[in-house]
C-alpha cells in the first residue's frame, strides 16, 4: 500500500528523500507520487459510496444509535482544511481561509465507524462550508428524496434542513438538551475522522507542494486508503486526537427556524423527550 504520509509532506525535501530511495530523481519521484495518487483516486467509486441498500442503511442507522441512541442518522458532515502554498494566479486569494493561510476546503460525509461515505475536495479555503454543501451532488440527490427518510448531521453552520440536522443554539429545557447532546455524540465520528485521516497521512496535517490538480488527486487518494484501511481493520494511528487538528473553521450561523424543516428536528425533540 503506498505510504502517502510518507510522500506528501508540506516540505520539498521529502521527495528527494523518496528519490534517494528509490534511486531516481526527484522530479522522476513526484511524477511517480503525482501518478499513483490518481490510480489511486480513481477507485474511489469503488470505496466512497453513501448508503444505498436496505442492508447498508440499517447497518448505518445502527452504529449511530449505538454511539448516541440518535435516530435515522446515516451520516455525520463537516469541513476541514487542507493547508496549500499560494496557488498563484489571478484566484490566489480564493484560496486564502480566514485562519490566514491558503487551503482547500474539504467536505466529508463519515459514519459512525468512521468510514468515509462522501468526500468532496475541489473548493477552496475562502468558501464556506455551507456553501460546498449547497453546490454538491450530495444536496441535490438528498432535495429530491433519494435517501428517504434517513438523516445527516451537521453543526450550526449549516441550515437545518429536512434531511440535515443541526444543534439548537440555545437549548433550555431538559429535552432540548438531551437532543443537543445526543446530536453532537453521533456528529463526533466526523470529527474524529479528520482526525484519523490527518495522523494517517501527515501530509494532510502538515500542508501540500504541489499544484491544485495533483492536491485534489492526493486528498482522494488517501480517502479511499483510509477507507481501505478501515475495511481492513487497521489499527488506528497513535495518538489520533481530534484536538491535534484543530481548524478553527468557522462559518456563518444559518441554525435558524425554516418552517417544514424545523418541524422535523422539533419531532426528533419530542422523540428524546421519552427517553428521559
Amino acid at each position: 500500500m503506498l505510504n502517502i504520509s510518507e510522500t506528501t509532506q508540506y516540505s520539498r525535501p521529502i521527495l528527494q528523500v523518496a528519490g534517494d530511495f528509490a534511486g531516481v530523481h526527484k522530479s522522476t519521484a513526484s511524477r511517480i507520487v503525482d501518478k499513483v495518487s490518481r490510480a489511486i483516486a480513481q477507485l474511489k467509486p469503488q470505496y466512497i459510496n453513501m448508503p444505498e441498500s436496505e442492508e447498508d442503511i440499517e447497518r448505518t442507522r445502527i452504529g449511530f444509535y449505538e454511539i448516541s441512541r440518535f435516530p435515522r442518522c446515516i451520516g455525520a458532515i463537516d469541513c476541514s482544511h487542507i493547508k496549500i502554498q499560494s496557488p498563484g494566479g489571478n484566484d490566489a486569494e480564493l484560496y486564502r481561509n480566514r485562519n490566514g493561510y491558503f487551503s482547500i476546503n474539504i467536505q466529508v460525509v463519515c459514519d459512525a465507524s468512521l468510514l468515509i461515505r462522501n468526500i468532496v475536495s475541489r473548493w477552496p479555503g475562502s468558501a464556506h462550508d455551507s456553501h460546498i454543501f449547497r453546490n454538491s451532488r450530495l444536496h441535490a440527490r438528498l432535495e429530491n428524496g433519494d435517501f428517504g427518510d434517513n438523516l445527516l448531521l451537521g453543526d450550526s453552520g449549516y441550515a437545518v434542513k429536512s434531511y440535515l440536522i443541526t444543534p439548537l443554539l440555545n437549548p433550555v429545557t431538559p429535552v432540548e438538551r438531551l437532543f443537543n447532546e445526543a446530536q453532537i455524540r453521533a456528529r463526533n465520528p466526523v470529527e474524529r475522522c479528520f482526525g484519523v485521516l490527518k495522523r494517517r497521512f501527515p501530509g494532510l496535517a502538515l500542508g501540500l507542494r504541489v499544484n491544485i490538480a495533483k492536491t485534489e488527486a492526493i486528498i482522494v487518494a488517501a480517502a479511499v486508503l483510509h477507507n481501505i484501511a478501515c475495511n481492513m481493520r487497521d489499527r488506528l494511528p497513535p495518538n489520533a486526537d481530534v484536538n491535534d487538528f484543530v481548524d478553527i473553521n468557522v462559518g456563518d450561523v444559518h441554525n435558524v427556524n425554516h418552517g417544514h424543516n424545523d418541524y422535523v428536528r422539533q419531532t426528533l425533540i419530542q422523540y428524546f423527550r421519552q427517553l428521559l
